[in-house]
């Protein structure tokens, strides 16, 4: 058997909340933030802590990963009620997925914040868990993104990732971890090593932690936004 590959074009999800792409709303865009959900999650619900954040200044857009699936397999066909997650990838074809995937984030960046109108906006990137993985590889291979500031939660930096490359394209943008002291996937001590090496490449980077497991937590979201 001889393996064979042929781009095809995809229609990929997103969810928004804050400040409109058009109109007067567009006009007052002064902040941008692109969150990277985790394994098996969809973006809409992923999207429901960042709510509180939202104003007619600031928007939050959530892409959801290409690749969906069910998440109880045993239910499939008994209960048409049964959970749908998304992926990001696997290690199935992972190199033709991370470039997919990093194609369509720079698509999403180019129709969101056109190049004549990003000058005033600032952009963050957030990933959560497995979207870490997918945050990073972006900040480090995609076309013209260049994040203000980055946060990465819960999450393991992939190993085709080098701090120094990643240094070179965030240009003195800061870098948050933050992780849930009682995170029962993501060890906030892992999360203290990766500040540390962060820090070494030449990345202001810091951790903050909060009363919680694997989740996203609205009140840290909130502090790393107001400063």
């Amino acid at each position: 058997m001889i393996e064979h590959h042929l781009a095809v074009t995809r229609t990929a999800r997103y969810f928004t909340t804050g400040s409109d792409e058009t109109g007067e709303a567009a006009s007052e865009l002064r902040e941008l933030w692109i969150v990277c959900h985790g394994y098996g999650q969809l973006a809409a619900r992923f999207l429901e802590p960042f709510v509180p954040l939202a104003t007619p200044w600031r928007r939050i857009v959530a892409p959801e990963g290409l690749s969906r699936f069910y998440l109880d397999r045993s239910r499939v066909g008994v209960n048409t009620q049964a959970g749908v997650g998304a992926t990001w990838m696997t290690r199935e074809d992972r190199e033709h997925e991370i470039v997919d995937q990093i194609a369509y984030l720079d698509a999403l960046l180019d129709h969101l914040l056109p190049a004549a109108s990003s000058s005033h906006v600032r952009l963050c990137v957030l990933g959560f868990s497995q979207g870490v993985a997918t945050a990073t590889r972006w900040l480090v291979r995609g076309g013209r993104v260049r994040a203000d500031e980055v946060v990465l939660w819960a999450g393991s930096v992939p190993a085709d990732v080098d701090p120094s490359n990643l240094a070179g394209r965030l240009a003195g943008a800061p870098v948050v971890f933050a992780v849930g002291t009682r995170d029962e996937l993501a060890s906030w001590a892992a999360a203290d090593v990766e500040v540390a090496r962060f820090n070494a490449a030449g990345i202001q980077a810091r951790l903050v932690t909060f009363n919680g497991g694997h989740r996203l937590d609205t009140p840290t979201l909130t502090d790393i936004a107001s400063r």
